[in-house]
């Protein structure tokens, strides 16, 4: 499966769990660490944790694949599922704010995700 199709179809699972205000950044040109950022919210760090395991899940169990590295999946605030060509940060919304990926990353392009959040 290649890189962009997998990440969208994290968009997916991630919708499935109702996370919203979702953003796919292309940062390949910017970054030798990985090719795509998804940034997804979520209301509490059940929702959030629950996204999280969602995504992990169905890549376990529909595509054999499994994250390189998850941080903060314990504390629910911010969890970072490392899956080497791109990497899904699932955060509580104050969270995101106070972190600011997108200003970190506003060179990045964003690419457009066609199905509507929840």
């Amino acid at each position: 499966m290649q890189a962009k199709e997998a990440v969208l179809r994290a968009v997916e699972y991630a919708l499935d769990k109702k996370g919203f205000n979702l953003k796919l950044l292309e940062v390949h040109e910017l970054s030798s660490l990985t090719d795509y950022l998804l940034l997804i919210s979520g209301r509490s760090d059940r929702q959030v944790q629950a996204i999280a395991e969602n995504i992990k899940l169905e890549f376990k169990n529909s595509h054999q694949q499994l994250p390189l590295a998850i941080e903060g999946m314990d504390q629910g605030r911010w969890v970072l599922l490392d899956y080497g060509e791109f990497m899904v940060h699932v955060f509580q919304e104050p969270v995101r704010e106070f972190y600011d990926l997108e200003g970190l990353w506003s060179e990045a392009p964003e690419v457009p995700l066609e199905r509507t959040e929840a």
